[in-house]
């Protein structure tokens, strides 16, 4: 528990209304996608960085733990307080100070939520590419906390490599700006790199300054139907060998079509695409940049596609087609009880093989395994379908899930494209990073940290 002194300063700090220790609020900034609950003592709303500041430095004063949060939608528990303490919501630092075409920057604090940077970004001719499933709920902060992706990462790549800068707060409170708007800097160590993905245990952003695009003039979607899963990964590796990459590349299996259409039934939803019934697998292919170029894209698109697809679909509007996509994730919730989440990555010539693997794993564990996901890089998000109060089930489960894992490092690729490590994944880390690697980064956190008051208790083991 946190002693009513602490209290009364966090209250001073910002405003009576601004500290809630009531039931409700503790619920809801206490876990994540997750489901996972762990109670803060005590949630504070700041609206300034200056505020996080003089949170920050009496929480390490007092040794209090302090977790900084987004939007909360989170599949790996970084945001859940495990250890109690303070949970600052950064909701409050949701303003978008600057988008400048001629610098092709956006300058914005860490609160804002990512759709609303497209769209402000967009009314101005430009376009920021990283676009997570959880755009119209997460916040430009969390993405960089956890590096995320989408579908764009393919082309455009992931939140990495739109970060030019930030403003932070440090776990002992001091503010310090790193990086710039310039795309070039040399200078020192790079310690904007360092804090994207570090999922708030080295430092709280406050503002980031973030790099546009000139928005591309079409986009053009077509979807093909397969008949199995191993087939559209194999046409999906075909359109990479013919030199074509699309804007996005995604994947989606057998249970998932299945588990989308039930989903449109029973909720009585008018879709303007029809998934077809005797498709086994389907890709998602959009292409976007200038008319003539979108256009001759998409002739070679359904050029390749057309040898082994038994369907395709190109809608006059794009978004009839993503709009089934983001069905998946209500639809496929409905499967069982408990879903696991997780997102391996794989080598893009291993992503065949990788699939292959878990459908031979769901034989063998009897429990079903949904797959869909980025298969342009390589993400594949392996939902592992559960009933979690079956203690049969979810010890065969853990099983399961260390073979999902052991499988993608064995193809050579890693435990996490998006999700980040959090509670969910800390004790596979030694399974991705060798020890001398988790060394050096536990000594970094300890050299900026030196009273782990900061998001404690994530990602090491």
């Amino acid at each position: 528990m946190i002693d009513r002194p602490v209290l009364d300063e966090l209250r001073r700090i910002t405003a009576p209304a601004r500290v809630r220790t009531d039931a409700d609020t503790i619920r809801e900034n206490s876990t994540d996608a997750t489901k996972v609950f762990h109670p803060a003592d005590v949630i504070v709303f700041p609206d300034t960085a200056s505020e996080v500041s003089e949170i920050v430095k009496l929480a390490n004063r007092e040794r209090v733990p302090i977790v900084s949060r987004g939007g909360g939608v989170g599949f790996a528990g970084g945001a859940i307080p495990i250890r109690g303490g303070i949970v600052i919501s950064m909701r409050g630092l949701n303003r978008i100070l600057e988008i400048n075409p001629l610098d092709l920057v956006a300058v914005l604090e860490s609160g804002v939520i990512t759709e609303d940077l497209h769209k402000a970004a967009e009314a101005k001719g430009l376009f920021y590419p990283p676009d997570p499933a959880s755009l119209k709920q997460s916040t430009i902060g969390g993405n960089v906390a956890h590096n995320a992706g989408g579908p764009r990462a393919f082309k455009y790549g992931v939140t990495r490599q739109y970060l030019l800068g930030m403003e932070v707060v440090l776990p002992t409170g001091e503010i310090v700006n790193t990086g710039g708007r310039v795309v070039k800097n040399a200078v020192a160590y790079d310690l904007t790199d360092l804090m994207c993905g570090s999922e708030g245990t080295l430092g709280i952003i406050t503002k980031l300054i973030m790099r546009l695009l000139p928005k591309p003039e079409m986009t053009l979607t077509v979807m093909a139907s397969f008949a199995s899963v191993r087939e559209a990964a194999d046409a999906a590796n075909r359109l990479i060998e013919e030199k074509i990459i699309p804007s996005k590349l995604e994947l989606i299996d057998r249970q998932s079509l299945a588990a989308i259409r039930a989903y449109i039934k029973d909720e009585k939803i008018e879709t303007a695409v029809a998934l077809p019934e005797s498709a086994n697998a389907v890709l998602l292919v959009e292409v976007d940049g200038d008319r003539q170029a979108a256009e001759s894209q998409m002739t070679n698109v359904r050029r390749v596609l057309k040898r082994s697809a038994i369907g395709l679909e190109q809608p006059a509007n794009s978004d009839d087609v993503w709009a089934i996509r983001r069905y998946l994730s209500p639809a496929v919730g409905r499967l069982r009880p408990t879903k696991i989440n997780e997102d391996i990555v794989v080598p893009r010539s291993r992503v065949p093989d990788y699939l292959d693997g878990m459908e031979a794993l769901q034989a063998g564990s009897g429990l079903p395994i949904v797959c869909f996901g980025h298969v342009g890089d390589g993400n594949i998000h392996v939902n592992l379908m559960i009933d979690a109060a079956n203690p049969v089930e979810k010890t065969k489960a853990e099983k399961t899930k260390r073979r999902i894992f052991e499988l993608a490092i064995e193809m050579g690729g890693t435990i996490s494209g998006e999700h980040g490590i959090g509670i969910m994944k800390q004790e596979f880390l030694p399974m991705a990073l060798q020890p001398p690697l988790i060394a050096a980064m536990k000594a970094i956190k300890a050299a900026l940290d030196p009273n782990n008051i900061l998001n404690p208790g994530k990602i090491f083991p």
